[in-house]
């Protein structure tokens, strides 16, 4: 039993990458038969890990077609920052609240270096999307919540496909580091609704970039970012 435990678990967060990071598209069909041979598993733990990527939103049965990776369509974008815009303001606000200052000042610092980081970052912005991905944590470990930070480790799956919408638009990053740096500067203050704010702002421009940039690739017939290495 064990042995199944762990080969679901490889399987589930093999996949889960594989989708997050665009390299399953939507619409890719995920036939056990195919998929359980291409990752080295059985069935039976394959199939557990399809039933969690359902859990999570990132696959779904379609007629005749078996489970596929889900859509990222413009209204559950949109659906998708309605909810982050409601827990990522409270999470702000208990994080200014709560949190130590000394670790979002030693942020602060590095967000403020930002454009630095992105002139020598690799082109899938691994560096920059770890320093975002350690001010996220930094905020679930401040808020002292365990519900909020459940709620957010979920939506954030999402969002990291999402992202990937705007991967190629350097001026964007450029901006929203910036907004990232007022954020962890408020926080840094204790001004919680400071912090609410310049997280507001943020997550208003984040979800414009990102429709211009879901509705262009759809406008010229594409499902997603283009394949990596390609120019």
């Amino acid at each position: 039993m064990a042995v199944t435990q762990r080969a679901s678990d490889r399987a589930y967060q093999t996949l889960r990458d594989e989708i997050v990071e665009w390299e399953l598209r939507p619409g890719s069909v995920l036939g056990e038969v195919e998929q359980s041979t291409r990752l080295g598993v059985s069935r039976t733990p394959l199939r557990e890990a399809l039933a969690r990527l359902m859990a999570d939103g990132l696959v779904s049965p379609q007629s005749g077609r078996g489970l596929v990776v889900t859509e990222l369509s413009l209204a559950s974008i949109r659906e998708i920052f309605e909810v982050r815009q409601a827990l990522e303001e409270q999470a702000a606000r208990l994080a200014a609240r709560r949190g130590d200052p000394a670790v979002f000042e030693q942020l602060e610092i590095e967000f403020a270096a930002v454009n630095d980081l992105l002139e020598h970052d690799d082109p899938a912005r691994h560096a920059y999307y770890g320093l975002v991905a350690r001010l996220d944590e930094a905020i679930d470990d401040s808020v002292d919540n365990s519900y909020l930070a459940a709620a957010l480790s979920t939506l954030r799956t999402h969002l990291v496909r999402v992202r990937r919408l705007a991967v190629d638009d350097p001026a964007r990053l450029s901006a929203a580091a910036a907004e990232h740096l007022l954020i962890v500067q408020a926080i840094a203050a204790r001004d919680a609704e400071l912090a609410a704010h310049a997280t507001q702002v943020h997550l208003h421009q984040a979800l414009r970039n990102i429709q211009k940039m879901a509705h262009l690739h759809q406008s010229a017939g594409a499902t997603s970012p283009a394949p990596k290495g390609t120019p």
